[in-house]
């Protein structure tokens, strides 16, 4: 069940880069703190290896020497990630800055309500 949910996440995370340029800190931190009971040093450490070619990877190994990185996840979300920011730009460019401007403020703004002030 963890290698569907753990695509969709990739899918879903892909589709929002691909429509509003965010994906790693933005949607899959918050998505394995949340979904997956990640503490936050894992999502960080796990979501900077998805992110690795190229961007990261120092990151990515200081986190990985620490036992922060689940590999099979950052893989499996790598690939879907992929497949979804190739449909979410599809989506966007028939998209109005301003609506495009208004979905990512209400996204972030949401985000950040939820982590202040919810566990």
């Amino acid at each position: 069940m963890d290698t569907i949910m753990y695509l969709v996440l990739g899918l879903v995370a892909g589709v929002f880069s691909g429509i509003m340029g965010v994906g790693g800190g933005i949607i899959l931190i918050p998505a394995l703190v949340y979904i997956f009971g990640y503490t936050q040093h894992e999502a960080q450490g796990t979501t900077l290896a998805v992110l690795v070619p190229p961007i990261g990877l120092l990151a990515a190994w200081m986190y990985y020497k620490q036992g922060f990185v689940n590999i099979g996840a950052a893989a499996l979300i790598c690939a879907a990630f992929f497949i979804g920011g190739f449909f979410g730009a599809k989506m966007a460019v028939g998209t109005s800055a301003d609506v495009l401007k208004r979905v990512f403020g209400a996204l972030m703004f949401a985000i950040g309500i939820k982590m202040m002030f919810f566990k």
